[in-house]
């Protein structure tokens, strides 16, 4: 979470004062966590280092000042590990700091974050070099701000160690030879290693886990340069035609330069149902005879409190991750390379610790789909990395619950799918989805169930251990049969009994009122070549949740480099493409150039297949560039997937060129003063331009558009001609219209809202989760074109699909309920409710009849809390932010003061 407004707070008194970027630290010497912000003012950078008195710093009262380091010649910063401890890869990134011959050991946590907060400082040091080429910087502003440090026990100052000065003359002289270099090559000098503890050859330090921006500082590959593991040499920055070309060909030979290993992979799920860890783990995560080489471990409902679910923060998840740690095998050391977390959906990753430095191009991504595609109850999060030569992504997922919802589990696993994107090292290449990689594992609580059988039934068949049988009434072998989700997925045999529902604490059956049927929710699933599963096993000894664990055991045959080998494929490409580059210009023919989309309508997904092939005689780098004066390749409703790439002679490529309408894009499409019209600029590096036109017509939608030109509108939006809307829309404020088909007064609530709410009152007032559980995707459209056309005349759909369109239309709304420029006389009094009663009178009449009306919907929920097991949290929370929006990003502050002021009108009486 960002801690730079608590920060800005200390610096408040000094306007010049910029925070460049923060992140937390972890100081070996003491336990409390520390945030470290890097500080500019004219030119001058230092880090501040900071006491935190809460978790989370809010306000500068929640921060003390604990010490300030100088960035200036004598500053360099390195990244070391102990092999004392369980190393950590990716977790945590150790780091040494020496200023002013002391010394500072650090941790980071692993991630973007601290990545680029790295990077700002090693261009910080840099900036210092260039602007004080014959002197050192003076920071003379720096001295009201030690003056400040706290004296408290822990304090930098005594945190710091000296460093023993044995830098002769010429190291000196060498150390400014570094500070003339580094000017050059952007980035501090290397540490001195005359230095004994710090010295990279130490017995008692490894080597050192490279971050993507300590690449970027190495030249790129060449015959005299060449790098001898792949990964890394592919992972420097590559912005030219001949980088690109020598990545292809050295893919394309891969298999004459690398050898198939087999590691064995462990992989487990568990959903612990809220609980904190009350037994040890050993029984699940130790269950294999020899140590895996790699762990992969997911969790599901983590946490199930509001808090978590709202403000994606727990303390159950240090609880869990320790409780992981100490059931590790314990014949082996492991390394914590990453883990990542949405709500309560988590996924850890440890290798053994000698296959630690094989580990690069770590990355993590999150994918909700829970309400409106965007809440973490539901979704999935995932690791993907390259081990060795070979890229691998581990999935996680939590889909949606109860036995009748499989089509909704569905497309919890497609969206996954679609959305979860990786964004390369190389920025030039377009991001990696799930199924790019070559190698794809997925576990989790898929939630799939066992239908069409009585639980009497199924047990039967379960105490007789028929599972054969029982597994024709599992849901996920039909679906994948069908080749509805999992294409191409292997599961193992499962001769295990299924894993769901039990009484906590037991190994019983479900024994509640709702006696849930049995059910393999549980599963884990792979995708690729030389895979072999050892074990596929549920652990009953585990009680601490409703679920079992599960675990299975994978031997994966990954690609190792021979480098030797990979240096003369390597000598042989560059030689090539030297003789390439001055014969052969690229060029590639189009499978067509004109695209037209009809009839779109909001939030369709639309596709179009272009096919680029390379008929030329070179290799050729294509990319979609911007048009003069505009400010990307395509305008914003238009997609082309990948946008750029690279082509080996004779080879073909698939772009997908994808009209989606959302919410940002649809209200100047409603009103027709934009058109879907764009051209497409197709360049090749060295080569020509090709031009690709891409055309349609958009059908109006209300979602997207304005309250009170709707409430004008008295028949459906697509019966009503565009010029009459186009005018509705650029009134102002209390005028009508002169002459138009619309002569009666406006309604008080736009009539599509009516629809969706008595619907949701009649139909809905005791649905279960309601608003907490996404809609289907089809049912969506459906309702859609029901407000839209008028037909049918009654709402489509399920409970749940009408409520998330209800969310989705407020979420659409150009200008929300409370109108943005109210926003913030909202914040000022949202701890006074005869204040914020006032604000809402104060509405233009529509808006106010909208919020009035939504409010009394809710309340009237309320009063069936028992059976929809909503409570003022929760509806306060999701409508809050969808009718108070800002027009800013939010910070948390905000955030719980919107929840606050909307809060008054669900528990106070709406007459006083």
């Amino acid at each position: 979470m960002d801690q730079s407004i608590a920060i800005q707070e200390t610096l408040a008194e000094d306007e010049n004062c910029i925070i460049a970027v923060q992140c937390f630290i972890l100081l070996d010497s003491v336990t409390e966590s520390r945030l470290l912000g890097l500080v500019e003012r004219s030119k001058e950078h230092a880090l501040f280092v900071y006491l935190l008195h809460r978790r989370m710093a809010i306000t500068g009262d929640d921060v003390s000042l604990d010490g300030v380091i100088p960035i200036s010649y004598d500053f360099t910063v390195a990244e070391v590990s102990s092999p004392d401890e369980l190393a950590v890869v990716g977790a945590d990134t150790r780091c040494r700091v020496t200023f002013h011959n002391e010394e500072l050991e650090m941790r980071l946590p692993f991630g973007s974050h601290s990545r680029l907060f790295l990077s700002e400082v090693n261009k910080a040091w840099s900036d210092v070099c260039e602007q004080y080429p014959d002197s050192s910087p003076r920071f003379q502003w720096l001295a009201k701000y030690r003056n400040k440090v706290a004296p408290t026990r822990g304090s930098l100052k005594s945190l710091t160690s000296k460093v023993e000065s044995k830098v002769s003359k010429s190291n000196s002289h060498t150390r400014k030879q570094e500070r003339s270099q580094a000017t050059e090559r952007k980035g501090p000098p290397a540490e001195d290693t005359t230095s004994g503890s710090g010295a990279p050859d130490s017995p008692d330090r490894v080597a050192r886990v490279m971050f993507p921006e300590d690449r970027n500082e190495l030249p790129p590959p060449t015959i005299q340069t060449y790098s001898s593991n792949k990964a890394q040499m592919l992972s420097m920055p590559q912005f030219g035609l001949r980088d690109n070309l020598i990545r292809c060909e050295l893919q394309k030979s891969e298999a004459s330069y690398t050898n198939l290993h087999n590691f064995s992979f462990f992989l487990g799920t568990y959903n612990v149902n809220g609980q904190t860890p009350k037994e040890r783990l050993g029984p699940w995560l130790s269950s294999t005879p020899d140590p895996p080489d790699v762990y992969f471990v997911g969790f599901q409902e983590l946490d199930l409190s509001k808090e978590a679910f709202i403000f994606n923060d727990t303390p159950k998840e240090s609880e869990w991750i320790n409780a992981v740690i100490e059931g590790l095998h314990s014949d082996a050391k492991y390394a914590f390379v990453k883990h990542v977390r949405l709500v309560g959906i988590m996924l850890l990753c440890f290798v053994k610790t000698e296959h630690a430095e094989h580990i690069q191009e770590v990355e993590a991504e999150t994918v909700g789909t829970g309400i409106m595609g965007r809440m973490g109850n539901k979704g999935g999060v995932a690791i993907r990395f390259r081990f060795h030569n070979s890229d691998i992504c581990v999935v996680n997922s939590h889909l949606a619950a109860h036995i009748e919802e499989y089509e909704r589990r569905n497309q919890d696993y497609r969206e996954i799918c679609s959305r979860m994107q990786f964004h390369q090292q190389d920025p030039d290449l377009p991001p990696l989805t799930i199924l790019k990689h070559s190698i794809v594992l997925w576990l989790g609580d898929l939630n799939y169930r066992i239908s069409n059988l009585e639980v009497e039934q199924v047990k039967d068949l379960i105490s007789k251990k028929d599972f054969e049988t029982l597994q024709g009434y599992d849901q996920l072998k039909r679906q994948v049969d069908q080749e509805a989700v999992f294409v191409g997925f292997t599961e193992g045999d499962i001769d295990f009994q299924p894993t769901y529902k039990y009484d906590t604490g037991s190994s019983q059956w479900d024994s509640s009122e709702k006696c849930r049927v049995p059910a393999w929710c549980d599963r884990i699933l792979w995708r690729g070549q030389n895979i072999r599963q050892l074990h596929y096993a549920s652990h009953m000894a585990l009680k601490t949740s409703d679920h079992k664990p599960v675990s299975s055991l994978l031997d994966i045959g990954v690609k190792v480099v021979d480098e030797e080998k990979q240096k003369r494929v390597f000598e042989d490409i560059v030689r090539n493409i030297d003789r390439w580059e001055n014969e052969c210009i690229p060029s590639v023919s189009l499978s067509q150039t004109e695209f037209h989309f009809k009839d779109v309508k909001f939030m369709q997904h639309r596709v179009e297949k272009l096919t680029i092939h390379n008929d030329g005689q070179v290799p050729c780098q294509f990319e979609f560039i911007q048009k003069l004066d505009e400010p990307a390749y395509c305008k914003a409703w238009l997609t082309a997937n990948p946008h750029k790439g690279f082509l080996a002679q004779g080879a073909s490529v698939e772009v997908e060129l994808e009209v989606f309408v959302n919410r940002f894009t649809a209200p100047e499409l409603n009103c027709g003063r934009q058109q879907l019209e764009d051209i497409l600029v197709l360049h090749l590096e060295r080569g020509k331009d090709y031009f690709i036109s891409v055309m349609g017509n958009y059908l109006p939608s209300c979602f997207g558009t304005s309250i009170r030109t709707l409430c004008h509108l008295r028949e459906p939006i697509q019966a009503m001609p565009i010029d009459t809307i186009q005018k509705l829309t650029s009134l102002s404020a209390g005028e009508e219209l002169s002459s138009s088909p619309v002569v009666e007064p406006p309604r008080d609530t736009p009539k599509e809202i009516c629809m969706m709410v008595q619907h949701l009152y009649r139909n809905a007032s005791k649905q279960e989760d309601l608003f907490q559980h996404p809609g289907l995707r089809n049912e969506f459209e459906e309702i859609r074109d029901c407000l839209d056309t008028g037909e049918p005349d009654s709402i489509p759909g399920s409970n749940h699909s009408v409520a998330e369109a209800l969310l989705l239309f407020l979420d659409a709304l150009p200008e929300p309920v409370v109108p943005y420029h109210y926003y913030k006389q909202c914040l000022d009094c949202s701890s006074d409710y005869s204040q914020c009663k006032q604000v809402i009178d104060t509405l233009p009449q529509c808006h106010k009849n909208v919020f009035m009306s939504l409010t009394e919907f809710l309340r009237g929920l309320l009063k069936h809390s028992a059976c929809n097991r909503l409570d003022v949290n929760i509806l306060a929370t999701i409508f809050a932010a969808l009718m108070l929006r800002s027009p800013t990003k939010q910070d948390i502050i905000q955030k719980r003061k919107i929840q606050e002021f909307y809060q008054h009108f669900l528990t106070q009486d709406l007459n006083l």
